[in-house]
C-alpha cells in the first residue's frame, strides 16, 4: 500500500482579489486590475503553479482595467478554468492556509477600502508566512499588508523593504484625495522602509520572503520573484 502524505500533489498559489467596487463616494467603478491578475497568473502557471483565488465576499469580484487587447488578459479572461475559479472566487472562511505555497494581493484601487480591513484575510497571509510561505502584492495590493500582524504582535512590514503604488502616482491619477489613505504613508507608518522609483516604472522589492510591486506595470516582474522566492 501507497503511504498517503499530506503534502498536496499541486503546489498552490492564493490570490487575494477585492470584493468592491466603487472609488469613494464619485461614482466611479473600480475593482481589481485585470493585468496585475493575468500578467502573474501566467508566469506562475508557466511555471506549474495551480493559482486559486479569495476575495471579501467571495463570488465574482469587480474587474478594473478591462482592455483584452493586451494579449495575456485575453488568455487569461479566455480560460474556461480560471475565468470560472475567478468569477467563483473562494470566501476566506473556505480557505486552508496550510494548501499554499505563497500569498498574492492584486491591485486595483477598490483593494484599498476592502482589503486593508479584512482580518480572515490578513490572518491567512500571516498563517502562509508564518508556515515558511510568501506574501506578495502589487500596486494598491499592498493596502492588505498594512494590517498584518504576525504572531508574535509585529506587523508583517515592520522593519522590511517594501513598496506599493507612490504617492506621486496617486497624485498623477488624481485620486489622492479620494481613497482611505494613502498607501506610501500607511507603509512607512506601519515601519516598513518604503522604497520607488518614478511613476510607472517597472520596481519590485524583495525582502526575504516579502514581495512587492510599485504599480500596474511591476505585476509580471512581481510574478517572476515570486518564482525566484519559491525555488529558494
Amino acid at each position: 500500500m501507497e503511504q498517503k502524505t499530506d503534502t498536496p500533489a499541486v503546489k498552490k498559489i492564493l490570490f487575494v482579489v477585492t470584493s468592491h467596487d466603487t472609488k469613494g463616494s464619485t461614482g466611479e467603478k473600480t475593482g481589481y486590475y485585470l493585468g496585475e491578475v493575468s500578467h502573474p497568473w501566467e508566469v506562475l502557471t508557466e511555471a506549474g503553479y495551480e493559482v486559486d483565488f479569495v476575495s471579501p465576499k467571495g463570488g465574482n469580484p469587480p474587474v478594473d482595467g478591462f482592455d483584452l487587447k493586451d494579449s495575456v488578459n485575453k488568455k487569461f479572461w479566455e480560460d474556461t478554468v480560471y475565468h470560472r475559479k475567478i468569477s467563483n472566487s473562494l470566501k476566506p472562511a473556505d480557505v486552508h492556509p496550510g494548501d499554499y505555497a505563497a500569498i498574492y494581493f492584486a491591485g486595483g484601487h477598490g483593494a484599498m477600502w476592502d482589503l486593508p480591513g479584512d482580518t480572515a484575510i490578513a490572518k491567512l497571509a500571516a498563517s502562509i508566512y508564518e508556515q515558511n510561505g510568501i506574501v506578495a502584492a502589487v500596486c494598491h495590493g499592498p493596502a492588505g499588508l498594512v494590517n498584518i500582524q504576525l504572531s508574535n504582535g509585529s506587523y508583517l512590514v515592520s522593519g522590511k523593504k517594501v513598496n506599493g503604488f507612490s504617492n506621486e502616482e496617486e497624485e498623477i491619477v488624481k485620486l489622492t484625495k479620494v481613497v482611505p489613505f494613502l498607501l506610501e504613508d500607511k507603509l512607512k507608518e506601519r515601519g516598513g522602509i518604503y522604497e520607488k522609483s518614478a511613476p510607472w516604472q517597472i520596481h519590485v522589492t524583495t525582502d526575504g520572503r516579502l514581495i512587492t510591486g510599485q504599480n500596474p506595470q511591476s505585476a509580471k516582474s512581481v510574478g517572476e520573484a515570486i518564482v525566484e522566492a519559491l525555488k529558494k
